[in-house]
């Protein structure tokens, strides 16, 4: 078998993750949704509001009654009554009528706009002064602006933030249908791995990447499980895996994706029941050595050991695959900011690299026309690659392209958030 460096480019990736279903779907308190993934299509069963409603304090009016108002000539309305938020006004408005109105209070038949208060002065206990006129609609939501009857105010796959889980409580929703939370297991495997209590001597090193791609997992609204460190031992990887993959939506296997002698990772996961290995190395850098099986409809991705290429791995390819389990429609894209290089990149053509940086104020935003490129400045954090203190220091990723020879000092770039 001869898997390793048939490398397929971040786009061949990317087109792979149709082939993975969402995890299942389960129906919770709309109290608890958020960050949660919608699972059906939510239909309005009413208008919303429902009813036509003041936006300001003032008058409710109709309109045609305050064409040419000005303060050197007003209009003169007679008072029919007063509407409190809450109440539903049992009189209507005549031409040349007003009622005097709320924030949120309902508009009595026959008036179709709201005159605020700053433009107008009581004249006497029946009558009002306005100072200026109002267009229909004006300060003034409208029984179906909102939302109309029947009309699907979230699509399945919408991602649920505060805000639409409120939209779903005003719609007397209590419950709603949304994918389940995936469990992603992660292994970590080698020799050298040495648990976190523990004191390493020479060749060893303390397991960074369970604690590092665990908190990338829970970044992304998802539930990780740890399986402790699994030693260079085909059979003792082939027992983790197995487990793991009936215990969780994906897998991550940290180390063990290199050409070396000690690394079982491809022969492990072709050696399971029902799995493929979709991908054998990938074109960017850091994190060359990527690997990705299809086990039963279940990711499972070879990670590279070193922190650094895993953690970027991680955040540029695994998590749009996580997403597709949560139930994303399509992968979300990442947040990109553009910023302005302070110093050449040099980059190799037929890779995707991407090169960690640090964003900072740039001293000209508030400058001459000429010189304002972008509010921020990207500067490369230097060192070695397998350094994490280069990932503590970063911003984000400056991502470069496969036919691209590096970029140039003021180059405008995007920056992918970290």
């Amino acid at each position: 078998m001869n898997h390793f460096f048939n490398v397929k480019t971040l786009e061949e990736v990317f087109s792979l993750v149709d082939q993975f279903p969402a995890v299942g779907r389960e129906i919770i308190d709309v109290g608890d949704a958020c960050s949660r993934i919608l699972a059906a299509d939510l239909t309005a069963g009413r208008d919303m509001p429902g009813f036509r409603r003041a936006t300001m304090d003032g008058y409710a009016v109709h309109a045609a009654s305050t064409y040419g108002a000005s303060e050197a000539s007003p209009a003169w309305l007679e008072l029919a009554g007063s509407v409190l938020m809450g109440d539903v006004p049992d009189f209507g408005l005549a031409p040349g009528q007003a009622a005097s109105i709320s924030t949120g209070g309902m508009l009595p038949k026959g008036a179709d706009s709201v005159v605020m208060v700053e433009h107008t002065e009581a004249v006497d206990e029946g009558s009002v002064e306005i100072y200026k006129s109002v267009a229909p609609l004006q300060n003034v939501i409208d029984a179906a602006e909102d939302f109309a009857r029947d009309q699907t105010v979230l699509a399945d796959g919408t991602f649920i933030r505060p805000q639409e889980a409120g939209l779903a409580a005003g719609l007397g929703f209590s419950e709603l249908t949304v994918y389940r939370v995936p469990r992603v297991g992660i292994i970590s495997t080698g020799d050298e791995i040495i648990p976190i209590t523990q004191e390493p001597g020479f060749g060893k090193i303390r397991d960074i990447n369970s604690y590092s791609l665990a908190g990338f997992i829970q970044e992304a609204h998802a539930l990780p499980v740890r399986y402790g460190i699994i030693k260079d031992n085909p059979a003792s990887l082939k027992t983790a895996c197995e487990r793991a993959l009936q215990e969780c939506d994906m897998v991550l296997i940290s180390g063990g994706s290199s050409v070396g002698t000690r690394d079982y990772t491809v022969e492990v996961l072709s050696s399971l029941a029902d799995t493929q290995v979709l991908v054998h190395g990938m074109s960017v850098s850091p994190g060359k050595p990527t690997i990705l099986a299809k086990s039963a409809n279940k990711p499972v991705w070879g990670l590279p050991g070193q922190v650094v290429s895993a953690m970027v791995v991680v955040k540029i390819i695994v998590i749009p695959f996580l997403q597709r389990l949560q139930g994303y429609m399509k992968p979300v894209r990442q947040i990109r900011v553009p910023a302005k290089l302070t110093r050449n990149v040099s980059s190799a053509q037929g890779r995707r690299d991407f090169v960690r940086v640090v964003l900072e104020d740039n001293p000209f935003k508030n400058g001459p026309l000429e010189q304002e490129a972008c509010p921020l400045l990207a500067r490369p954090v230097l060192g070695k690659s397998g350094l994490i203190r280069t990932m503590i220091h970063a911003d984000g990723l400056l991502e470069i392209g496969e036919h691209v020879e590096g970029l140039e000092k003021e180059t405008l770039v995007d920056i992918i958030l970290l």
